[in-house]
């Protein structure tokens, strides 16, 4: 079963600071080498890496750096045999500064141009599976069927007809009523602390049952950094505690988190089962420095868990 993954995929450029400046202030930064990320690229990459069959659909430009990107990708396993191209937009790129143990990251701006899906493309999504993406990037999808132009929403849900569920990365953004249509009948939507309490206004997961039953989706999970993540079907809530690690890089931590859970449900596992293991990926993740920290196989991880990382 083939997991498709639709974002960014970027430079990401390094900095670090003792302290984030203020408004109107000024500080110093120290350069790190430059790595190759973005959100979704990230997450596809940890999904290759435990094995599984992944393609990744982004929207670049067609420079010398794009052509590293994807060159990068297929390195890490991960196929790239849809991806579109419109020479009119920036390159993809992120400044990531590392400060206190956190990391801020400003990306340059790409656009909001439509991401056309060629026949061929259409066809293989229509397979079961799922779609791992964002907001952003749903807004943006179109395609031309055998029935007429599809687009945003309306072609999600022609995809979940066919056996497509989606898994929503929501991170910090969280969501507003208009965004209800994309989400509507999703496997999975995932949110950090940051974006679950933008959506709902607090930070209790019990309290959206009613919320998930009108909207058809199966899990929330909302992840809580250090302390673990939490998830919760139309039945009950989970709950899966963080690891106590040295901290080098959080950089990547949603990402691995999502990628790992992804693999885990094309694999079969029961949801608590899938819970606890992309914790555990995620909390590994952040001992090493990198956007990519997360790649790793199966027995690398269960290596990492049982090494006294309880």
């Amino acid at each position: 079963m083939t997991a498709f993954f639709i974002g960014d995929v970027a430079i990401d450029e390094y900095y670090t600071a003792s302290r984030w400046p203020g408004r109107a202030d000024k500080g110093m930064v120290t350069e790190l080498p430059a790595e190759i990320g973005g959100s979704i690229a990230n997450a596809a990459v940890v999904h290759a890496g435990l094995g599984g069959e992944t393609q990744f659909i982004s929207l670049l430009n067609d420079s010398p750096l794009s052509q590293r990107l994807i060159a990068d990708l297929r390195k890490n396993g991960v196929d790239v045999d849809h991806m579109l191209t419109d020479q009119s937009i920036p390159e993809s790129r992120n400044l990531i500064f590392l400060v206190d143990g956190e990391h801020i990251v400003l990306t340059v701006e790409m656009g909001e141009q439509p991401m056309w899906l060629a026949s061929e493309t259409v066809e293989a999504l229509r397979q079961p599976g799922f779609l791992y993406t964002t907001l952003y990037r749903a807004r943006r999808l179109h395609a031309q069927t055998e029935n007429g132009a599809l687009k945003q929403a309306a072609l999600l849900a022609d995809l979940r007809h066919h056996g497509r569920r989606a898994i929503f990365d929501l991170d910090v953004g969280g969501c507003t009523p208009e965004d209800m249509p994309y989400l509507i009948g999703a496997a999975v939507v995932i949110f950090n602390q940051v974006g679950f309490r933008a959506a709902f206004g607090h930070d209790d997961i019990n309290r959206i049952g009613d919320w998930m039953r009108d909207h058809q989706i199966d899990w929330v999970v909302r992840t809580r950094a250090a302390d673990g993540a939490e998830a919760r079907n139309s039945e009950t809530v989970l709950r899966t505690a963080g690891f106590q690690v040295d901290v080098i890089d959080v950089t990547g931590a949603g990402d691995t988190f999502g990628g790992t859970l992804t693999w885990c449900l094309t694999q079969g596992q029961h949801f608590d089962e899938a819970l606890d293991f992309a914790v555990a990926a995620a909390s590994r993740s952040v001992t090493i420095h990198g956007p990519r920290s997360g790649k790793a196989s199966v027995a690398e991880v269960n290596r990492w868990r049982d090494d006294g990382h309880q």
